[in-house]
């Protein structure tokens, strides 16, 4: 007799668990799908730089060394803020840093239709579109990864990179063609509307970690222990630097530092910003090169969601390995495809290159994740990202120097190419310190050390 209510208990039981854990599931990809919009616009805001080098140029006398400058002060203070603004995350929440990270670059971008000198450029696409959409830098995201997601880490990394080639892929074209029939001022204008109105419906739908609506991150092991979710009490910049000075201690740490600023290199510094010039260098229209960059973009939301898939499944290093290596193999051949058509060959590189384009990060991210834990990943990949940032915005300055003094980017491309073949043979000494799936974890769901 005694033993009936137990019996009936279990059920219960059960019925309870099952549904907190479809809650869980439910808010889980709702705060993804919220940070898929905010990575989307950040990748929005930062690609109409190179859309509007050439009216800039046209307008004002300005060089093409001169504006590519500009370009890289945005792009380094864009990487160099990733960091910071994972700590700040830390600190004060995702929400707050995030939703002033908007409100930055919808002025920066306002302030430039008033700007009459060089130096207001630098200033206004550095300091406040380089700051701000530094917040909404891929290390947010994998910040969001890391506290929402138990199981499919790799895969929703996959998706937030994907979410960059979304920016491009929906703004572009648009913002490509307001600079060239309303005017560039039109164009800046629709970043800071856009940016502003995000805002609201950012504040009002996320949340920062699971443990603040009593849930558990999706996918987790019920018998886990839980996170202690106070946040610290160092203050954002030190911990920054804390963490920075343990980290440059391992070897690992250099090895991923370079590879993502060869990373850089060879995709914002070169092609998303110098694209679209060196293909009307070859007498190519400025929209179409727009729409073949946009067209990369569409591949490269494939690239990177099957690239988190493998990297849920196989060694990230040995796929980086690949990843590196081929893309260097692509660059080789890109300045002999370009012309006023578009030719077969050039397809070939727009396919290859698109689905490879940002195909290192989930894997660079699993394996900040792995030799570093959890706790200190997301600060560990800002510095990484920094990196990476720090070498698109060399890469930037220095194929505008290329093309000023040879009057032709076949230096550039060349350039990148032996960088990403170098970087492809230095990861061959990484390997992943052992992928442990907690009990009851489906197979290739690898959450890391």
């Amino acid at each position: 007799m005694d033993s009936a209510p137990t019996l009936n208990s279990v059920p219960s039981a059960g019925r309870a668990s099952s549904l907190e854990g479809a809650q869980a599931a439910r808010r889980a990809w709702t705060v993804a799908a919220l940070t898929l919009l905010a990575l989307v616009a950040g990748a929005a805001f930062r690609s109409t730089t190179g859309a509007l080098l050439e009216p800039l140029e046209s307008e004002f006398g300005w060089t093409r060394s001169a504006t590519s400058g500009a370009v890289a002060a945005n792009l380094v203070v864009y990487g160099l803020t990733a960091p910071f603004a994972a700590a700040a995350m830390e600190r004060f929440g995702v929400k707050r840093v995030v939703a002033g990270g908007l409100l930055l670059t919808a002025a920066g971008s306002a302030l430039t239709t008033v700007m009459s000198e060089l130096w207001q450029l630098w200033i206004l696409w550095g300091a406040f579109i380089g700051a701000g959409t530094g917040v909404m830098a891929l290390v947010f995201g994998s910040i969001v990864a890391n506290r929402w997601f138990a199981a499919r880490r790799g895969l929703v990394m996959g998706l937030f990179s994907g979410a960059n080639a979304c920016g491009q892929l929906i703004f572009l074209p648009l913002i490509v063609h307001l600079a060239h029939s309303p005017g560039w001022r039109a164009a800046a204008l629709a970043v800071a509307f856009v940016a502003a109105l995000a805002v609201p419906l950012w504040l009002l739908g996320f949340a920062d970690r699971p443990q603040d609506l009593g849930l558990r991150p999706y996918g987790e092991n019920p018998d886990d222990p839980q996170p202690d979710p106070v946040p610290s009490p160092v203050p954002a910049w030190k911990l920054a630097v804390v963490v920075l000075r343990e980290a440059a201690c391992r070897r690992v740490f250099w090895i991923l530092a370079f590879t993502f600023f060869v990373c850089g290199w060879s995709t914002n510094g070169l092609v998303q910003t110098h694209f679209i010039p060196a293909a009307h260098d070859h007498g190519m229209p400025a929209t179409t090169a727009a729409g073949l960059l946009a067209i990369i973009g569409v591949f490269d939301i494939a690239g990177t969601v099957l690239s988190g898939w493998l990297t849920d499944r196989f060694d990230p290093a040995l796929l980086l390995v690949a990843y590196y290596g081929l893309r260097g193999l692509s660059l080789l051949f890109i300045n002999t495809m370009l012309a006023p058509a578009i030719e077969p060959p050039l397809w070939i590189f727009i396919v290859f290159y698109g689905l490879d384009w940002v195909a290192t990060v989930p894997p660079t991210v699993a394996l900040c994740r792995e030799h570093f834990g959890i706790q200190r990943a997301g600060i560990v990949f800002g510095w990484v990202f920094a990196a990476h940032m720090v070498g698109a915005g060399i890469a930037s300055t220095a194929a505008g120097w290329i093309r000023e003094s040879t009057g032709s980017y076949a230096l550039a491309w060349m350039s990148a190419a032996v960088l990403c073949g170098v970087a492809a043979l230095s990861l061959c000494v990484i390997r992943s310190p052992g992928r442990r799936l907690p009990p009851g974890r489906p197979p290739g769901d690898a959450a890391g050390t």
